[in-house]
C-alpha cells in the first residue's frame, strides 16, 4: 500500500463560520465519496484557506464529521496578487492501492476554474 495525496478545492461565499464549515463538509464529503476512502486509511488532512478566510478552522468540521483520530492541520495559502479569493483547499494523505491515475481530485464551485483539465475529464466520464 502506498500513501497518495488527494487534492480538492472549493470557494466560500463569505468569510463566516457557517460558510466555511458548510464548504468543508461538502468538499471533504465529495473527496471521500468519489475516492471511496476508508477513514481508517487516512494518514492526515491538510486544510488551507486564502488569507481572506479566517472566521473558523476547517478542521472543526472534519472533527464534527467523525475524523477525531486523523491528524489535521489548517494553514493559509500564499497571498499571491490576482489569485482566487475565498478559496478553501484540502490535501488528504491516504494509504491506498489506487494508482495515481485512479485518484479523483475534486474541484467544486468557483474553484473548478483552478483545474479545468481535471473537471472536464471527470464530466466527460459521467
Amino acid at each position: 500500500m502506498l500513501v497518495r495525496g488527494i487534492r480538492g478545492a472549493t470557494t466560500v461565499d463569505a468569510n463566516s463560520r457557517d460558510e466555511i464549515l458548510e464548504a468543508t463538509r461538502e468538499l471533504l464529503g465529495e473527496i471521500v465519496r468519489q475516492n471511496e476512502v476508508d477513514p481508517d486509511l487516512i494518514a492526515s488532512i491538510l486544510f488551507s484557506t486564502t488569507p481572506d478566510l479566517n472566521a473558523e478552522f476547517p478542521a472543526v468540521e472534519a472533527r464534527a464529521m467523525g475524523y477525531t483520530h486523523v491528524a489535521l492541520s489548517c494553514v493559509h495559502e500564499m497571498n499571491v496578487p490576482g489569485s482566487m479569493a475565498r478559496c478553501l483547499r484540502i490535501l488528504m494523505h491516504v494509504n491506498t492501492e489506487r494508482s495515481l491515475t485512479d485518484i479523483k481530485h475534486i474541484y467544486l464551485r468557483g474553484a473548478r476554474a483552478l483545474r479545468r483539465d481535471l473537471v472536464e475529464d471527470e464530466e466527460s466520464k459521467s
